[in-house]
């Protein structure tokens, strides 16, 4: 355990978080490398050394078959082949290169770009090797309608509302390349993603909106949809003076939008989908304010890259920062190692972090930008939920507070408050604290549950309406299981802070994990692989929200179905193991990790989060504990550190992202729980 905390702070930065790398999926950099390239190729947007990077990035990821996947463990599809080819020959790769002719030949078999999925269709509109009538409506009128029209933009999941925000803009105007007629390079893309018969001019592109390759078509457009893109189609013939007000009206909208997002992210950004859009936005609005807004987007374009050993890679978000220093300083506190004068320093830097990340809590936050949006005006213009007092997944600049990041971030500070050492940090006070438990209150919903950003303002329904084809489950925020409840040990330490809507809010989440909780005892993980990681939440947020095992850990009935479920999939080497697959099937993994972690198909993340589950909920097969625990033991590296095995994280349900901080944090997090917790408890029930 020490030696895997010395060398995990040998990782910390100055600043207090631990970087890490949060990359994985392949079609987040295409986009930001058309967006470069229609902007006049800006080396403060992407220089020299970056490109090449991307080049080594794309290539080391190509497939056997030539393609790409959706993201580094995905078979190939259409929608990271076509983009990751586009990206390459945009940064200077001719032809005929090795990648380029393979990843070709593979996309034509397939039968062309016309049969990727729509958001590299809109890619491909806006560079102008796709014809914008080859992409279905997105029409920015839909901004006006009003809020309690079931099918205004905002009662959709905040990361599907502000992806779609940029691209109603960008499709309204159809905006494309100024140059796209006469660029070499876009001409030559015209003729090398589409079959040689029918010629670019003369391919029917209307007809090709709703081709997908079945590869791509992971959640195929519902009929409700397929309908709603036929009226839009008679309203965009329309044409007549009321709609043309009425596109000038949703493009004012957008474009107010998109710079209050940019103002309150301080253009970082949501993510990096509507970063670039919302910088192209920008760009094409440079005129209006000397394009100071396009040079503050570039200035956080680093934000979201990562160099590893494969190469510069776009991120899923603008890093992870938070969210892991949570986990990490968590992982510290139950190691009773955070006084030990070794680890000092890495214990108050990780708390400033924190202290410093709280959304608007600070003096320098709250002088921002930023700040003017938490007025209650502003914030029902922009669709937004309080932000003050929460922590966000990444950086305080970004400022959207999570849920579940705003309750790892309060449990954290709590944890972290018993360490000696912390009392010579800058404090974060009793009000700060309320303010926290006051966003978590705020998220959850009627079902008990919490969402992630924002309460669940759409109906079940919405997900027939989710245009994408390659993404499951992005149309509203649901209740998770991963959002467990920090509430309990807030009201421990302010047990005076709105105490009877805390024991509601702790009663409702408890029946909530009840309801949710599978026949054979286990939850499905939306936000990492899968099975084992949402068992560690919903046991955790089962023991804080009441289920008490003091007496006898068999008066819980779900927490014991449980931990059967974990124990049957135990590894006969002690080890757990999954892969992306079980949230893509919704089943546990046949195969545990076989491709990507141990030979007998284990890992330590998931045996990390596997053995935190079944000793909070008091696993009475000691044995079993002890076999997973000696499992990490033998899988840690001499140098403290543990193998980097298979991607560890998932969203909307088919996307893999990389967590690299996983494989120290879970680990030494398991084994600081075994010593100090664990083996303690069980010993005083023998004795018992």
């Amino acid at each position: 355990l020490a030696k895997a905390l010395a060398f995990y702070q040998q990782l910390q930065c100055d600043d207090g978080h631990w970087g890490g790398d949060y990359g994985g999926p392949h079609f987040l950099s295409p986009g930001l490398v058309v967006v470069w390239y229609v902007t006049g190729r800006r080396d403060d947007v992407l220089d020299e050394h970056q490109r090449r990077a991307m080049v080594r990035y794309y290539e080391n990821h190509q497939q056997t078959d030539g393609g790409w996947g959706t993201h580094v463990e995905s078979p190939s599809t259409m929608f990271g082949s076509v983009l990751t080819y586009v990206a390459l020959r945009l940064l200077g790769e001719p032809a005929d290169a090795p990648a380029c002719a393979a990843g070709r030949k593979l996309i034509l078999e397939q039968g062309g770009a016309c049969y990727t999925s729509s958001w590299a269709k809109f890619a491909l509109c806006l560079l102008g090797a796709m014809d914008w009538e080859g992409h279905e409506s997105v029409p920015p009128e839909m901004w006006l309608l009003p809020c309690w029209c079931p099918f205004h933009p905002c009662r959709m999941w905040c990361h599907a509302r502000m992806v779609y925000l940029p691209m109603g803009y960008l499709w309204g105007k159809r905006w494309t390349y100024e140059n796209a007629d006469s660029d070499p390079v876009v001409l030559a893309l015209r003729d090398e993603l589409y079959p040689a018969s029918p010629a670019y001019g003369a391919i029917p592109w209307r007809a090709t909106r709703s081709w997908v390759a079945p590869m791509d078509d992971y959640s195929p457009v519902h009929p409700l949809m397929v309908a709603a893109q036929r009226f839009l189609r008679v309203y965009e013939d329309l044409g007549g003076p009321l709609r043309r007000y009425a596109r000038r009206k949703g493009l004012a909208f957008s474009a107010d939008y998109c710079r209050a997002e940019d103002l309150q992210t301080n253009y970082v950004c949501i993510g990096p989908v509507n970063k670039v859009y919302n910088m192209l936005v920008a760009y094409d609005d440079r005129h209006a304010d000397g394009g100071e807004a396009l040079a503050r987007h570039a200035l956080r374009v680093p934000d979201y890259l990562w160099v590893a050993e494969d190469g510069m890679k776009m991120q899923g978000y603008n890093g992870s920062q938070c969210w892991d220093a949570s986990f990490a300083t968590q992982a510290i506190a139950e190691s009773d190692l955070g006084d030990d004068a070794r680890f000092r320093d890495c214990a108050k830097k990780a708390w400033s972090y924190l202290e410093r990340t709280q959304i608007l809590s600070t003096t320098t936050s709250q002088a921002s930008p930023a700040f003017a949006f938490e007025a209650p005006k502003l914030r029902e213009r922009y669709f937004r939920h309080v932000s003050k007092g929460g922590w966000p997944f990444s950086t305080s600049a970004h400022g959207w507070p999570i849920s579940d990041c705003t309750a790892e971030g309060l449990k954290s500070v709590l944890a972290l408050r018993s360490l000696a050492c912390v009392g010579e940090c800058a404090p974060i006070g009793y009000e700060r604290l309320c303010d926290a438990a006051d966003v978590v209150l705020a998220l959850q919903n009627a079902d008990g549950g919490y969402a992630t950003y924002e309460n669940t303002r759409g109906y079940g329904w919405y997900e027939w309406l989710n245009p994408s084809e390659v993404f499951g489950d992005i149309m509203i925020d649901y209740s998770y299981v991963e959002c467990s409840m920090a509430l309990a040990r807030f009201r421990e330490a302010c047990p005076d802070h709105r105490a009877a809507e805390i024991s509601a809010a702790l009663k409702r989440g408890n029946a909530f994990l009840r309801s949710i909780q599978r026949a054979d005892g286990s939850w499905y993980g939306s936000w990492a692989c899968c099975f084992t990681y949402a068992g560690w939440f919903g046991i955790e947020g089962l023991v804080d929200s009441g289920e008490d095992l003091r007496e006898d850990p068999k008066t819980s009935e779900p927490v014991a179905r449980a931990c059967a479920f974990l124990l049957r999939h135990q590894r006969p080497n002690g080890g757990w193991g999954e892969d992306f697959t079980s949230c893509f099937d919704k089943a546990y993994a046949k195969h545990g990790m076989e491709a990507y972690g141990d030979a007998e198909g284990a890992g330590v993340v998931c045996t990390g989060w596997a053995l935190l589950g079944l000793m909070a909920g008091a696993c009475a097969d000691a044995d079993a504990v002890a076999r997973g625990v000696a499992y990490l033991e033998a899988r840690q590296l001499p140098d403290g550190d543990w193998p980097q095995e298979g991607i560890s994280g998932v969203f909307n349900r088919s996307c893999g992202i990389t967590y690299t901080a996983y494989r120290n944090v879970f680990p030494m997090w398991a084994l600081a729980r075994y010593k100090n917790s664990y083996v303690p408890a069980m010993a005083s029930a023998s004795i018992n």
